[in-house]
C-alpha cells in the first residue's frame, strides 16, 4: 500500500474510532452519533473520494478510495459512505460535479432500469437502493434512445418507499415519474449499467471482506475470554476448528477483494479480466459473509445473537451486502455465459496472468 493510501486509511480510522465506536453506537437508542460521524468524513474528503477537484471532491485515487471502503468495512459503518463514494465516481464519468451531501446511486440492481424519455425526462422504478431514504441527492444512470446517460436527481423529486435490509439500514424502493433531472450528461464511449453494478460489486465485496475481519477478531477475543468448564473456550479444539475455518473465509474475501480492486484501479477499462475479478469477488465474499458470520456467531453461541451484543453489526451488514449490485447468484449465472460464450481457453491466460 501507497503511501497515500496509508494516509487516507489512517484518517478514516481515526474518525471511525472515535465517533463509530461499534458498542456506542449500539447503546445509542436515538442515532444522535450519525451527524457528527458523516461531518467529520465530509470535512476530511472522503466521501467525495474519487472525485476530482475541479467537480468537487477531494481526487483521491481508486486504489485510495477501496482502501477507505475495507477500512468502512471493518468498522460496519452505517452511514452512506460507499453510496455516496460511489455516486461521485458515477457522476464523475459524465463530468458532472458533486454537491454536498450524502447520495447514492440508481438503480442498485443489475435487473432494474431507468429510461429517459424523448423531453430529457427520467422515468423507472429502482428496488433496494441503500441509503435513499437519507440521501440529498442520486447519481442516476439513465438509458435513452440515443444510448446511455449520467444524471444528477434531487431526492425531493422522487417517490421513496423506505425499506430496511437485514442489518437495518435504510433500502428503500425509488420511483421517478418523468422526473427532470438538475444536470444529465451522456455516459462515457462503452459505459454501461454493468459497469456500474461491478464497482458496485466490489465497493460491497472490500466492506463485505472488512466486516468479516472485525468478526474474526472479536470471536478471537471472546473465545479467550469466556470460560467454560473451568477453561478458556479457545482452548476446545471444536472451538479452534471453527476459528481456523472462519480465519480461512475472512483471508479469501479479503483476497477476492483487493485483488479486484487491483484490477480495476490498473485497468484502463472494464475490460473481460476485470469483469472476471469483480464477479468473482462478489461470489466468493458473498460465500464468505454467509459461512463466516454463522461461524462467529456460533462461537459466540446464545449472546452473540442479542442486540445487546455488536457481532450482529457486522454480521447482517455483511449478509445484507451481499444483494447489493447483483446477488451473489445473479454474477455466478453471468459469470457461467461470459465462459460459455467466450471458452475457457480465451479467458484462462486472463485469470493466469493475474
Amino acid at each position: 500500500m501507497a503511501e497515500s493510501d496509508n494516509i487516507v486509511v489512517e484518517t478514516a480510522e481515526k474518525i471511525f474510532a472515535d465517533l463509530a465506536d461499534p458498542q456506542t453506537i449500539n447503546n445509542d437508542k436515538k442515532d444522535s452519533w450519525q451527524a457528527p460521524l458523516w461531518q467529520a468524513l465530509s470535512e476530511a474528503g472522503l466521501p467525495l473520494s474519487w472525485v476530482s477537484d475541479d467537480l468537487g471532491g477531494s481526487g483521491a485515487s481508486l486504489a485510495d478510495g477501496f482502501a477507505l471502503l475495507n477500512a468502512a468495512g471493518r468498522f460496519a459503518v452505517a452511514v452512506p459512505l460507499a453510496e455516496t463514494m460511489l455516486a461521485g465516481w458515477l457522476l464523475a464519468q459524465g463530468k458532472i460535479a458533486s454537491p454536498e451531501g450524502e447520495m447514492t446511486v440508481l438503480p442498485a440492481s443489475p435487473k432494474d432500469r431507468i429510461s429517459l424519455d424523448a423531453d430529457g425526462a427520467l422515468s423507472g422504478r429502482a428496488r433496494g437502493v441503500p441509503f435513499a431514504k437519507t440521501a440529498k441527492h442520486f447519481a442516476v444512470l439513465a438509458h435513452g434512445k440515443d444510448g446511455i446517460s449520467i444524471a444528477l436527481v434531487d431526492t425531493a423529486k422522487v417517490r421513496i418507499e423506505a425499506g430496511l435490509n437485514v442489518g437495518y439500514d435504510h433500502s428503500d424502493t425509488v420511483t421517478l415519474d418523468k422526473v427532470q433531472p438538475i444536470t444529465i450528461k451522456p455516459a462515457p464511449k462503452g459505459f454501461d449499467q454493468t459497469t456500474l453494478m461491478l464497482m458496485g460489486g466490489v465497493a460491497r465485496s472490500l466492506q463485505i471482506a472488512g466486516a468479516l475481519e472485525s468478526m474474526l477478531d472479536i470471536s478471537v477475543r471472546y473465545s479467550n475470554e469466556r470460560v467454560a468448564f473451568e477453561k478458556k473456550i479457545s482452548k476446545f479444539q471444536a472451538v479452534q476448528h471453527n476459528l481456523a475455518r472462519l480465519a480461512g473465509e475472512s483471508a479469501a474475501a479479503l483476497a477476492a477483494a483487493t485483488s479486484a480492486a487491483d484490477a480495476i484501479a490498473n485497468a484502463k477499462s472494464f475490460n473481460d479480466e476485470v469483469y472476471l475479478e469483480a464477479a468473482s469477488a462478489k461470489i466468493r465474499c458473498a460465500e464468505a459473509a454467509e459461512k463466516g458470520g454463522g461461524i462467529a456467531h456460533q462461537v459466540h453461541g446464545a449472546i452473540g445473537f442479542t442486540m445487546e451484543h455488536i457481532l450482529h453489526r457486522y454480521s447482517l451488514r455483511a449478509l445484507a451486502w451481499r444483494d447489493d449490485f447483483g446477488s451473489e447468484s445473479y454474477w455466478a449465472v453471468e459469470l457461467g455465459k461470459l465462459v460459455a460464450n467466450r471458452g475457457a481457453d480465451e479467458l484462462w491466460p486472463l485469470v493466469a496472468s493475474r
